[in-house]
């Protein structure tokens, strides 16, 4: 998981604040893998000729796919932190 900014002072606890939905992808492909991904989430756009591309475009017209998105990698982050202590 790269090393992400400090969130800014205006949503100092919300971990999203300022990510883009492309650098969530990004980074949970760079962790998982298409491969990893589509089977943490079941959804075509990461299991059948998967893209960042073609990920984003279905993530934002897929509100409940976005979410699970948000939440694996909201998951990702804290196990990663609980590990490096």
């Amino acid at each position: 998981m790269p090393n992400l900014p400090a969130p800014p002072d205006d949503q100092p606890r919300n971990p999203l604040h300022g990510l883009t939905l492309q650098h969530i992808v990004e980074a949970l492909v760079d962790y998982y893998g298409w491969e990893g991904l589509g089977q943490r989430i079941a959804v075509r756009c990461f299991t059948d000729d998967p893209s960042v591309a073609s990920s984003l475009k279905f993530l934002r017209k897929t509100p409940w796919a976005r979410e699970k998105v948000e939440g694996l990698y909201l998951f990702t982050l804290r196990e990663s932190r609980r590990q490096q202590r």
